[in-house]
């Protein structure tokens, strides 16, 4: 009896001790994010970093599992979290797809042998699968924009095909879809019961991994939807662009950062070397495995935990993924070095962050609709959008990723909104460009939104180093 006094007492200090943590974390009077997410000066590691089991320095495999995501417990996440009188007005969500199958493969090896139905008693499980794929079915009648009404609604096939997104991909965004519902719904009630098509804004680009994956993601945040309520838009363009995609000055930054890329790989002589031993061994020219991008079809076999190919002449193995996926880390060191890059990419993100500062602000001003607005895209759509908001130490987007700008309003100053942004649930306002040294100058917890708005209005043009007002002069403007 005394025994479990002790421990229940243990158990309610405990709770007590976490509780005070979390509560000084979050107003900011001990500095946990730049601690634990690494992105000041001093330390290196980076956004989403487990200072219990990450790595000291650059790990390959470490970093590939990061990659891979791999569906298990629920992840502890801060969306949602704000002071009790400020409300929840918008969300806007940009989600990578989930786990797919390459979209290369190594030349004269067999292709991976995974599974692309959806079977709900075979890991990674969800326990709303199987009424996933139920729901799917009767959404043949559904009606998206053109071409996306001719994609098929979740994966199934016995034999992955190119591209195709997996049940683990499926499970990743069913999990993002619950964790959302929980905080965004049940605790805040962003939408209304009687939500309708208005209060939705859903885009994806024309492939089925991203149709699929934002589809996952609803069915987790909304079960059962009304089809008639849904109407996804298509994207065009992987930088959701829309009709401001011509930009001469970001495809001048794009063919730099190439260049770069190519240069650095080439003062690599343990990747050549890397890259010679494994045409060997499948028997090609080296320049023709480069050229189908081997690391793709490798990432899968390791995500998967499926060998790596082999032929008579040998065996392609650990190794070779360690040297590739060491230079893929060391390429994006020398990218945030550089900031050729960063030119692209603050061309590149700037139409679709002025079309969520538009939303917002219309927002601010009473608008009911597009309250919960989401954007399903690719690693090329998220990776630009961190670098042109300054988070260049944000790890490369995970398969399922997702970044979210949240809208609050202050219930005390109505007039008053602040937005928060979070990476894979960790919140990295105060690292943002736009918001970075805001709370060493004001006692406000949250950023205002004219912080934002000025950042996507002119300071991002500023950042250019030219003397361009708008996206129009800085991506026509002579001599960058």
């Amino acid at each position: 009896m005394l025994f479990r006094s002790r421990f229940l007492l243990l158990l309610a200090l405990a709770a007590l001790l976490a509780f005070l943590s979390l509560s000084l974390q979050f107003f900011h009077l001990t500095p946990v994010s730049s601690a634990k997410n690494g992105i000041n000066g001093k330390s290196r590691k980076r956004i989403m970093a487990d200072p219990l089991t990450e790595p000291p320095g650059a790990d390959p495999v470490y970093e590939a599992l990061l990659y891979c995501n791999i569906p298990s417990v629920a992840e502890r996440s801060m969306e949602g979290h704000a002071p009790h009188h400020f409300k929840l007005v918008s969300v806007h969500a940009f989600i990578r797809h989930g786990d797919r199958y390459p979209l290369y493969s190594i030349p004269k090896t067999k292709r991976p042998e995974i599974d692309c139905t959806l079977v709900a008693d075979r890991k990674p499980y969800h326990p709303k699968l199987e009424a996933f794929v139920s729901h799917m079915s009767k959404g043949s009648g559904a009606s998206f924009e053109s071409p996306l009404n001719s994609l098929p609604l979740y994966p199934n096939h016995p034999l992955c095909e190119m591209g195709e997104l997996t049940q683990t991909g499926v499970v990743q965004h069913l999990q993002n879809g619950q964790l959302l519902r929980d905080v965004y719904l049940k605790k805040h009630h962003l939408l209304p019961n009687n939500w309708s098509t208005a209060h939705l804004y859903l885009e994806t680009t024309g492939k089925s991994r991203t149709l699929q994956s934002a589809l996952a993601l609803l069915y987790g945040f909304l079960p059962d939807f009304d089809w008639k309520k849904i109407y996804f838009r298509h994207q065009p363009s992987t930088l959701f662009c829309s009709g401001s995609c011509y930009c001469p000055v970001r495809n001048q930054y794009l063919e730099k950062e190439q260049r770069r890329q190519y240069l650095l790989r080439l003062k690599n002589g343990l990747l050549e070397r890397t890259y010679g031993e494994m045409a060997r061994i499948v028997d090609v020219p080296t320049k023709q495995l480069r050229a189908a991008n081997p690391i793709d079809s490798m990432l899968c076999h390791f995500c998967h935990n499926v060998s790596f190919p082999c032929t008579r002449s040998g065996c392609i193995d650990m190794e070779h993924f360690k040297v590739i996926k060491t230079h893929q880390i060391e390429d994006e060191r020398e990218r945030r070095e550089k900031k050729l890059y960063l030119g692209y990419s603050l061309l590149g993100a700037h139409p679709i962050l002025n079309q969520t500062v538009d939303r917002m602000q219309r927002a601010t001003e009473g608008g009911k609709e597009e309250l919960f607005t989401l954007y399903s895209a690719h690693d090329v759509t998220l990776s630009p959008l961190l670098s042109a908001l300054g988070l260049s130490e944000a790890r490369f987007p995970r398969f399922a990723a997702r970044l979210i700008f949240e809208l609050w309003q202050d219930r005390e100053k109505p007039s008053e909104h602040s937005v928060r942004v979070l990476y894979n649930g960790v919140d990295v306002t105060f690292h943002t460009s736009f918001c970075r040294d805001h709370h060493r100058r004001s006692p406000k917890p949250l950023c205002p939104l004219e912080n934002l708005v000025r950042f996507v209005k002119r300071d991002m043009f500023v950042a250019l180093d030219s003397s361009s007002t708008n996206y129009f002069e800085a991506c026509h403007r002579e001599g960058a």
